[in-house]
């Protein structure tokens, strides 16, 4: 009798422990989501210890030709994204120049000022002014974009990105054809 209630107690425990972990499995599973786009600061801001300058020209296919000085590009911060199937940037700009690479994925990148939707994938790069309102998006349906950032003359502290208002938002998405419910479905809408 007493090894019959010892068992019954015991096996009442484990009951409990496994029905403990599969709810605490299950929550940490919702936890587990991940942010539609995460930053991952590779580098702090950091400075070159002599004072570094740079100009960078491009040229794009329906654009004039773009020249960005950089008196003064001695910070430096490199950041890693991680872009969900079908999650957009909002519409910004940066106190800085960006150096992006295409490390995984497909990436679409639009200049308000065009709303050319640009596509790159694995091993492409491509410069982002900074001064310049722009938004940018994973196309696909169900792979992660995984993308390089290194913005050249960072400020010392503040904001890397400046996002428009939200009325400003709102139009350039409806001027751009950039339908967000779409793209986070996985049709890019091109």
């Amino acid at each position: 009798m007493r090894k019959q209630l010892f068992t019954t107690v015991i096996a009442g425990a484990i009951a409990q422990v496994t029905l403990a972990a599969s709810l605490l499995g299950a929550v940490s599973d919702v936890r587990a989501e991940p942010e539609p786009i995460a930053a991952e600061p590779i580098t702090e801001r950091h400075t070159f210890t002599d004072h570094v300058s740079v100009q960078i020209t491009q040229a794009l296919d329906g654009l004039p030709q773009q020249t960005v000085d950089i008196e003064d590009a001695s910070t430096v911060v490199v950041v890693k994204f991680t872009i969900q199937p079908g999650a957009v940037f909002p519409w910004h700009t940066h106190p800085g120049t960006v150096l992006i690479s295409i490390a995984e994925g497909e990436f679409v990148f639009v200049f308000a000022e065009d709303c050319v939707k640009r596509e790159y994938g694995p091993g492409t790069a491509l410069v982002d002014p900074g001064d310049t309102v722009h938004t940018a998006y994973n196309p696909s349906a169900e792979q992660e974009t995984v993308v390089i950032a290194t913005l050249l003359g960072a400020p010392e502290e503040g904001a890397l990105t400046i996002p428009v208002g939200e009325e400003e938002s709102v139009a350039l998405d409806e001027q751009c054809g950039i339908d967000r419910t779409q793209i986070a479905a996985g049709h890019s809408g091109h």
